[in-house]
């Protein structure tokens, strides 16, 4: 599988400018006596609970709603800590993104196992998965979209590439499925599907109205009919 941007890199295409990040990081790296009456914990351990804090806040209210203070709270570290594992907000976006990404690869591993049958039985079973997750507490749709339609003025930013290749490879294993079912034009349907369901997504968060799902599964179906109808 293709490596994805190094999340860690500086990325000169910030929704900060870069002077206001330096001055940020130089600031929250001057001595803090705080730091002295943190318990010590393993690198390892307290990147990844800036990772888990860093994600709910990005998801319930966006990227540029929240700063580096309110992620470091969250975390209970200092700033100065928050920007030794991650030297900007950018930075610790593109790492949250690609941890999700592949969190949401092996889940959706495990949830392909249960996809089999005939094409239109795959569309049921996905867009009827759809409908169960939107129906989950405080439901925001998928937030690698989200993220990608807030940070569409930076083409460039390293967030965006990652969200690409994430919805990239989700749409070729869908492809995979369907050429599995030996659906007609699997790449072509694939790719219906995936306009249809993200379109979904996004009606159920402008209405809150489950039956765009449902309405998208039956145009998905229809698709299918009519591929077998030779048209």
């Amino acid at each position: 599988m293709t490596t994805l941007l190094d999340p860690t890199r500086s990325q000169v295409n910030s929704l900060c400018s870069i002077q206001t990040t330096r001055r940020a990081r130089t600031e929250a790296l001057q001595d803090d006596p705080s730091e002295h009456t943190t318990m010590p914990r393993s690198g390892a351990d307290t990147r990844r609970r800036i990772l888990q804090s860093a994600h709910k806040l990005f998801r319930r209210r966006g990227y540029a709603r929240i700063s580096m203070d309110e992620i470091a709270s969250a975390t209970r570290v200092t700033k100065r800590t928050l920007y030794q594992h991650f030297e900007s907000k950018d930075a610790l976006l593109s790492a949250v993104l690609q941890t999700h990404h592949e969190l949401a690869l092996i889940a959706f591993e495990t949830f392909s196992d249960r996809l089999t049958g005939a094409p239109n039985e795959i569309i049921n079973a996905l867009f009827k998965a759809l409908i169960d997750w939107a129906d989950t507490p405080r439901w925001a749709g998928s937030g690698f979209t989200r993220l990608v339609i807030e940070l569409a003025d930076l083409p460039g930013h390293p967030a965006r590439t990652i969200a690409r290749r994430h919805k990239a490879i989700h749409e070729a294993k869908l492809a995979e499925l369907f050429d599995k079912a030996k659906a007609s034009r699997p790449q072509e349907l694939a790719r219906e599907v995936v306009l249809l369901s993200e379109g979904a997504m996004l009606m159920m968060l402008v209405h809150r109205d489950r039956s765009y799902a449902l309405a998208a599964a039956k145009a998905a179906n229809k698709l299918v009919r009519l591929r077998r109808q030779g048209s």
